[in-house]
């Protein structure tokens, strides 16, 4: 792992930066940061050096855990071993605040002094950051005099794995007696101190699938006698985007695209076995839940006059993220209390997919998105190896989370 220096100063366009929004929160809020900042780069810093996979987060789970033990508090790890629960304060009433642990199977090249140690891992999509507001936002929480009642911190494994370790957090019961639950996620197209809402949907459901050919083979002289199976990957690939915009309704903003086709070695043989793989996406939760129906009968109907055999593999992934309204409205109540309305910013709907959805089928919650671009220079895009953010966002992210707990809680 990196060796980091043991109290950073955050990093802006600017050099060493003081916390933004102070003096916007309670007392003990702005006590906490003064004392505490410079942990919340450390901790985000040592888990970007040291990323680990979805599933696999064991030295993540194991630092969060010491952490919080070492403030007096009751971490659970979940069953599978990786990913935790902890709960702060008391009372029966409880709102939850969730980061995800895990990283992308991508080789850094940012060049940072905490780059990753890790070859062709790395933090890409920010959770090195979700998490480690989420842990500030729980340790300054215990650090109140008082709370009006408890505020569940989830870690959970696997975000970046279709359906998602979200289900592993609602499985375990973590969302037994939780009133609502919020989240943030980094953007790099919002400046740092603004904050990205929407009322509804805020992500798109994205299923994975795989189709898989066979045929007999034969020479490429006569197709006659065979079936060419290449002629019917082609179809597929040509012949099923198009059928789909004419089986569901054009506003819910559906989209098939393939991402792998594999058959064949010579040029004049057919070949006896292929292989197509590419996602399914949709902004309408109702759309999902029929889409894999449509998608297997028009498989079926492309391919019956082929002769080919084919199995399809279709990997339900996560619903679309539909915030409640009222906690989107907490949220940006808190991003306008930081920073005034001009911290508040809209935010449209994505079309890649997110495992928070899961508990919003079990609770009302919001995710939002945090702006993590300095404000100079390139934007630099998430899943991208060359990704960064301004660490000024980590207390703007922690002030936003423990005032929206404070307002669901109130």
């Amino acid at each position: 792992m990196t060796v980091l220096q043991a109290r950073p100063e955050l990093s802006g366009p600017d050099g060493p930066v003081t916390d933004l929004g102070a003096g916007t929160g309670p007392a003990w809020l702005d006590t906490w940061l003064a004392s505490s900042r410079d942990d919340l780069v450390t901790w985000r810093r040592l888990l970007h050096a040291d990323p680990e996979l979805g599933r696999a987060e064991h030295r993540t789970t194991a630092m969060i855990a010491r952490t919080l033990l070492a403030a007096g508090l009751e971490p659970r790890t979940l069953p599978g071993g990786t990913g935790l629960v902890c709960d702060v304060g008391y009372g029966e009433r409880c709102v939850a605040l969730r980061a995800d642990l895990d990283a992308l199977p991508l080789q850094e090249e940012t060049g940072l002094p905490f780059a990753s140690g890790t070859p062709n891992v790395m933090h890409a999509c920010g959770h090195d950051a979700h998490t480690a507001m989420v842990l500030g936002a729980g340790l300054a929480l215990a650090s109140a005099p008082s709370l009006p009642g408890r505020v569940r911190l989830v870690f959970q494994p696997a975000e970046e794995i279709q359906p998602g370790g979200a289900l592993d957090v609602v499985a375990d019961g973590a969302m037994e007696g939780v009133e609502r639950i919020f989240a943030l996620h980094c953007d790099p197209r919002l400046e740092v101190g603004k904050l990205g809402t929407r009322v509804g949907p805020i992500t798109s459901a994205c299923d994975v699938v795989e189709v898989r050919l066979t045929s007999p083979g034969g020479h490429t002289a006569r197709p006659h006698l065979t079936a060419d199976l290449v002629e019917a990957l082609g179809l597929l690939i040509t012949q099923l985007p198009l059928l789909l915009t004419r089986h569901v309704d054009p506003r819910s903003g559906t989209v098939l695209v393939w991402g792998a086709v594999q058959s064949g070695e010579a040029a004049n043989a057919i070949p006896q076995s292929g292989v197509l793989r590419g996602t399914l996406r949709t902004a309408d939760h109702d759309t999902w839940a029929g889409i894999e129906e449509k998608f297997r009968s028009l498989v079926a109907a492309v391919l019956a006059p082929l002769g080919v055999g084919y199995v399809i593999d279709y990997t339900r992934g996560v619903p679309p993220v539909v915030n409640d309204a009222v906690s989107s409205g907490m949220l940006r109540d808190a991003a306008i209390t930081l920073g005034g309305l001009d911290a508040a910013a809209d935010t449209e709907q994505s079309s890649g997919g997110e495992d928070f959805a899961w508990y919003l089928e079990k609770v009302p919650g919001a995710m939002a998105r945090l702006g993590v671009w300095p404000g100079v220079g390139p934007m630099k895009d998430i899943h991208q190896p060359t990704f960064d953010l301004d660490e000024r966002a980590l207390p703007v992210g922690v002030r936003v989370l423990i005032n929206a707990a404070l307002s669901a809680l109130a």
